[in-house]
């Protein structure tokens, strides 16, 4: 495992950027040159033109809840057993993407449909830090 004792996502040639970006507390995202549309994840082509050609851009960070779920039987229990209750989401950026991440900073109970969300960022190793989202209230 690591320090952080968890599963950490795996850094790839395409998501280098996204990564280094995380670390230096910015949420990046690739831009098609040709169409100008954000995506997200990381890909080495643009899925509404199919243009190979793009730039990197910090997304505001801001976004709104399309979809959520609140663990509460860790699987497995020997990694996740601290962390129940914790919430997954599904956030749509303001950028017109949307991205998976937990939301921290607030009970489960209070999460509701549409709530506003800004990232935060988690280091939680020397190489890694995590983008999560909390309520902007």
């Amino acid at each position: 495992m690591n320090e952080y004792n968890k599963p950490l996502p795996a850094e790839d040639p395409d998501s280098a950027v996204y990564w280094e970006g995380c670390r230096q507390k910015k949420l990046m995202l690739q831009h098609c040159s040709s169409c100008s549309k954000p995506r997200y994840p990381a890909n080495n082509f643009c899925p509404h033109c199919r243009d190979k050609n793009f730039t990197w851009k910090e997304s505001l960070g801001k976004g709104r809840l399309y979809s959520w779920i609140v663990v509460r039987h860790p699987v497995p229990k020997e990694i996740y057993a601290e962390d129940v209750p914790y919430i997954v989401a599904l956030i749509d950026l303001e950028e017109g993407v949307r991205i998976a991440s937990n939301i921290v900073g607030c009970e489960p109970e209070s999460i509701t449909p549409d709530m506003t969300l800004q990232v935060i960022f988690k280091p939680v190793t020397e190489q890694v830090t995590l983008p999560l989202f909390e309520p902007t209230h």
